[in-house]
């Protein structure tokens, strides 16, 4: 369990924002081990510095306790409701039928949701368009030239990796392209077993890819060099949000993404003004865009 330590900044404009009963707020963050880490995947990373600086702005602590599963993450939400020094929580990878929502509704803690409409009665939400980014991933590629684009998918229980997945099949549909998606792990490993089977096909073999994580657009690089491509002259790869590894890869890796400590830092706001008495809001985050660097280009003729 970590506690991270409050920075003072009585300078900032929301320093003394009012709390009931003057306290000083506590909020949690429940996170699963990345798959074979120690710690937070670099999408984690960043979206927990950025509700970091929003809590300690207001002079307040952010708890974050690493389980195992998610019935360690359910043990974890009790535990801080029946002690009571964790005033609120923010949820991440909603999935169907999500064990942690009728729970948090049944405890009455207050709650901000990312990335999903729904959630505990009175809990605030972070809407992440994962759609409208997957639409706008697909157009760059289709622009470049690629006819034939496949993809590494993100856990097919996610409600974001739903999103993506519609609108991937969707969009290809209406640009008169053609794509195969496979199931992903958010794993390296994973990613280079995905992108060996797609370049492999007999058939249709995919000229770009479009990879829900940056560790699986890694793999990704590393089946490629296997196999004898390079990159982006034989195959373009195109990793989803930002993050130094990508930058630092070689080639470095184009990406879509958007601005991940600005998610926890409006996550952080919309959770202080619960615990302030304000209402629910529905906070909309900006939009994804592609920032191209060396791994996409235009298809060379075959």
């Amino acid at each position: 369990m970590w506690q991270h330590a409050p920075v003072p900044r009585p300078d900032a404009p929301d320093a003394d924002r009012p709390l009931r009963g003057g306290e000083r707020p506590v909020v949690g963050l429940v996170q699963r081990r990345a798959p074979f880490t120690a710690g937070l995947d670099p999408f984690r990373t960043e979206f927990l510095a950025g509700l970091e600086a929003e809590v300690t702005r207001s002079g307040g602590d952010v708890l974050l306790q690493l389980v195992a599963d998610r019935d360690a993450e359910l043990a974890c939400l009790e535990r801080w409701a029946r002690l009571g020094g964790v005033r609120g929580v923010v949820i991440m990878d909603v999935v169907q039928d999500d064990p942690r929502l009728p729970l948090l509704e049944a405890l009455g803690t207050p709650t901000v949701v990312l990335g999903h409409a729904d959630g505990p009665a009175g809990a605030a939400h972070v809407e992440v368009d994962d759609a409208a980014a997957m639409r706008t991933a697909v157009q760059a590629l289709v622009d470049l030239g690629h006819r034939s684009v496949g993809r590494v998918a993100g856990p097919a229980e996610l409600w974001h990796t739903r999103a993506r997945t519609e609108a991937f099949d969707g969009t290809l549909a209406a640009l008169g392209a053609t794509g195969r998606s496979l199931d992903g792990d958010y794993t390296t490993q994973r990613g280079r077993e995905a992108t060996q089977e797609l370049l492999t096909a007999a058939a249709d073999r995919p000229t770009a890819v479009v990879y829900d994580n940056d560790a699986m657009a890694l793999g990704g690089l590393e089946a490629a060099a296997e196999l004898g491509l390079v990159v982006p002259d034989d195959v373009s790869l195109l990793a989803w949000d930002d993050s130094p590894p990508c930058q630092l890869a070689e080639p470095a890796l184009s990406v879509v993404g958007r601005d991940v400590p600005a998610l926890g830092a409006a996550a952080g706001r919309a959770l202080l003004d619960l615990l302030a008495g304000g209402a629910p809001a529905t906070v909309v985050a900006g939009a994804a865009r592609v920032v191209t660097r060396a791994t996409t280009a235009a298809p060379a003729r075959r």
